[in-house]
C-alpha cells in the first residue's frame, strides 16, 4: 500500500493506538521516521522506538509512554503537508501549549526539536506539533 504522507501516517497510528490504550504500535519504517521518533523519545513523549528489521521490510514500533492510565503525548498535529509545505524562520519558530508541548523541524542540522532548532539558530519545514 502507498502512502503519500508517511509522517501523517506515523502520526494517526501513533494518535489510535493511545486512543485505545496500546502499549506499542507498529508501521513501516524511514530515516524520517527513526528521526521523528528519536526526538519524541528525547523529549520524553515516548519510552523508546526500535527498528524491527526481521521481515522484508522494516518496521518501526514504537513504545507509548503513560502516566498511570493517562497518555503522556495529549495531541498531534502535522503542519507541513506534502499539499502544503509550511517552513519558519528561527524567529518564528512557534510555542506549543506555552511551551508545553513541542515542534520538530527539519532543518539543515537535521530533524530536530524547536527548542533545539532556537538553539542552534536555524530554521527549517515544521512537520508537527506535539503536546
Amino acid at each position: 500500500m502507498s502512502v503519500s504522507d508517511p509522517i501523517g501516517d506515523m502520526l494517526t497510528r501513533m494518535r489510535n493506538g493511545i486512543n485505545v490504550r496500546q502499549r506499542t504500535v507498529v508501521m513501516p519504517s524511514s530515516r524520517m521516521k527513526e528521526a521523528v521518533a528519536r526526538v519524541l523519545k528525547d523529549e520524553g513523549f515516548i519510552q523508546r522506538y526500535e527498528v524491527i528489521r526481521d521481515a522484508r521490510f522494516p518496521a518501526l514500533r514504537i513504545t507509548l509512554k503513560y502516566d498511570g492510565r493517562d497518555p503522556v503525548v495529549r495531541g498531534l498535529r502535522r503542519v507541513s503537508k506534502p499539499g502544503c509545505r509550511m517552513y519558519t524562520k528561527v524567529k518564528d519558530i512557534p510555542w506549543i501549549k506555552s511551551g508545553l508541548g513541542i515542534v520538530i523541524l527539519s532543518t539543515p542540522r537535521g530533524v530536530i526539536s524547536g527548542q533545539e532548532a532556537r538553539r542552534l539558530k536555524v530554521g527549517g519545514e515544521v512537520l508537527c506539533e506535539v503536546w
